[in-house]
């Protein structure tokens, strides 16, 4: 089956034009869309494999957060679809359900490394400490089934400063507000509202993870270096970025500790941190043959991964070991995801 589809999707770059390549022909360069959280280490393997195969094409890599790039991954197979998405959460099964109505047939999951969800704030802000629990009441829309009415910090807790709440976070196609809503504000909800554990699932989900829309949460579009930007100018306001971005920029902002853990590599490696979290890649079996150098940019990418890899001085931390090498066996015998592990 993997020898067919491969062998379908060489008819179809041979009888297609890649807009990309101007129509020139097949596409020879490897394309890759997905999460911004991501996209740096991404493009630095990339930059890695043209720097080690002069003939190489340069990959084209789109920040288009997770949601949006597996909407693209999944649409089909061909040189007009992308042969890889990276994701800053796992992919899930309605996902995985689009990728198969569409013929995209086998695809391999590859665990990248660890991220960890953090929040940051100007180095000369209000030195914020915040829980869990202090992110449900500021930023969920219903906390406790009702209205946010907070405006202020102090409302939330007499222990913080009377400043208004202004979070600056990714839009609803990111996976990273994914796991803010989904990790860290639920684990606020179960600590604060155990009443929300007895409601159905929909409703539960409405209660402790919808994000306010009135102003204290402020969607800052996919580019995370903008989310710093804005740090820059609104000294009061915290942002919700990737960990790689708090350690890139860690001369102008720094990190506010969640439920007294500050964000830091061995914190969020040993999973002390709360907003820790697998990063991915997903690649499309079809398209392992068919597109030059896929193979080798993967190779690249999972040794650059390791934890003496180039991408550990750009801020990724290293899976564990037993998941490096699953990672590294998915590859070199082209194994396929399990849908029946999917949520």
């Amino acid at each position: 089956m993997r020898a067919l589809l491969s062998l379908v999707l060489l008819l179809l770059t041979g009888g297609c034009h890649d807009q990309a390549a101007g129509g020139a022909g097949p596409r020879a360069q490897i394309r890759v869309v997905g999460s911004s959280t991501v996209y740096p280490f991404t493009t630095m393997v990339a930059e890695q494999l043209v720097a080690t195969r002069p003939d190489a094409a340069t990959p084209v890599i789109e920040s288009t957060g997770t949601g949006a790039g597996f909407r693209l991954f999944c649409a089909g197979i061909g040189p007009e679809h992308p042969d890889i998405a990276d994701a800053s959460r796992r992919m899930r099964r309605a996902e995985y359900r689009r990728c198969a109505a569409a013929g995209v047939g086998g695809v391999i999951e590859v665990q990248v490394g660890l991220d960890g969800v953090v929040l940051a704030e100007a180095l000369d802000g209000p030195h914020l400490s915040l829980t869990a629990a202090d992110l449900y009441r500021a930023l969920a829309a219903t906390p406790f089934g009702r209205p946010n009415t907070t405006r202020t910090w102090a409302d939330v807790s007499a222990r913080l400063p009377a400043i208004p709440i202004q979070v600056y976070g990714p839009p609803a196609t990111s996976g990273t507000r994914d796991t803010l809503a989904g990790v860290i504000l639920t684990r606020g909800c179960d600590a604060v509202d155990p009443a929300a554990r007895m409601l159905p699932p929909a409703t539960y989900r409405a209660r402790c993870t919808r994000l306010r829309d009135d102003g204290a949460f402020i969607d800052a579009g996919e580019n995370d270096n903008m989310i710093v930007r804005k740090l820059r100018l609104n000294r009061q306001a915290i942002g919700v970025f990737g960990y790689s971005y708090l350690e890139e920029n860690s001369g102008t902002v720094r990190g506010v500790p969640l439920d007294g853990v500050a964000p830091s590599y061995p914190a969020i490696a040993s999973g002390r941190y709360p907003g820790s979290r697998p990063l991915y890649l997903y690649v499309k079996q079809a398209h392992l043959d068919a597109v030059p150098d896929l193979r080798a940019f993967l190779s690249l990418y999972v040794r650059a991964a390791g934890p003496d890899g180039a991408l550990a001085r750009r801020g990724l931390i290293a899976a564990p070991a037993a998941v490096r090498a699953r990672a590294a066996q998915a590859l070199a015998h082209d194994l396929p995801l399990r849908p029946a592990s999917l949520s």
